[in-house]
């Protein structure tokens, strides 16, 4: 099932484009990642699905309505993003900033009611931040401050949800903390999920749909299978790579060796022929 699709989509920053006749579909109830070097547009496309940004041309078409024509109180019922590098104010609990999720539920200026409330403490149980629900977010370490953000977009109960390299300035332990939270959610109640991820083997590993991206052009798209193969790795990164199976889940595992001819317009020196044969001898071995 499709819900969530570009049509003609154009992006750019005053006269710039950034973006051209991008269309894509991203499968329901399945975590989409955007691969794509620096600066390919990844990013852009991201927070223009999202409606942070408004495309010059095109559309982004939810159930088949344009989100930029429906009100912000409306698409935020429907969708949930975290932006890359979040703030929030100074002293600001868990549980204040999750409260905001509930923002285009409230009236007016009306304050929580009982089932807004157990809408909040349902998020941050999820996000098992139970223990830390009073205290500071500017206190917390960099995965449970992610944590935090995560359980804010869960309270507002959109089946969509939208993060914007979701692991960036984590360590490592923190962003398999992040990552596998987020394959909870998929998994267990079946959220879209929509994400930019810098690293690729991340990308294979939890997502069942992924999106390669350069120049504001999708080179692959499909299952990590159809996705991370040596070809469009050389064409989106300009890397040459190694691809094998991962031994615990069986998805393609990127091991990259050297810049490509396509990338560095020359040949590999021999000092890269020679970095690659340990990592070439150790797959084939």
């Amino acid at each position: 099932m499709i819900r969530l699709t570009t049509s003609g989509l154009n992006i750019g920053y005053e006269e710039r484009l950034i973006v051209e006749d991008l269309n894509v579909a991203i499968p329901q109830g399945k975590i989409t990642a955007l691969v794509g070097a620096n600066g390919s547009g990844k990013s852009t496309i991201l927070k223009t699905m999202a409606r942070l940004m408004s495309p010059s041309a095109g559309a982004v078409l939810l159930d088949g309505k344009s989100i930029h024509k429906q009100s912000t109180r409306e698409v935020a019922k429907q969708l949930a993003i975290l932006p890359q590098n979040p703030t929030a104010p100074d002293g600001l609990t868990v549980s204040e900033l999750v409260s905001y999720g509930r923002f285009p539920y409230q009236k007016g200026f009306g304050s929580l009611n009982k089932d807004d409330r157990a809408i909040i403490e349902w998020a941050i149980d999820s996000t098992r931040m139970s223990e830390f629900a009073d205290r500071p977010i500017d206190q917390l370490s960099g995965g449970q401050r992610q944590r935090a953000w995560i359980a804010m977009a869960l309270a507002q109960q959109t089946d969509i949800l939208f993060l914007d390299e979701p692991t960036a300035f984590l360590d490592m332990a923190h962003q398999l903390e992040v990552l596998e939270l987020l394959q909870e959610l998929n998994v267990n109640s079946g959220r879209t999920i929509v994400m930019v991820v810098h690293d690729l083997n991340h990308a294979s590993r939890y997502a069942g749909h992924m999106i390669a991206i350069k120049k504001g052009t999708v080179v692959g798209e499909g299952s990590p299978e159809n996705v991370m193969t040596k070809e469009i790795l050389r064409k989106v990164f300009g890397i040459e790579a190694d691809i094998i199976a991962d031994p615990r889940t069986g998805v393609p595992l990127c091991l990259p060796y050297s810049l490509s001819e396509l990338d560095s317009g020359r040949p590999a020196t021999a000092s890269q022929d020679a970095a690659a044969m340990p990592m070439k001898a150790a797959v084939s071995g």
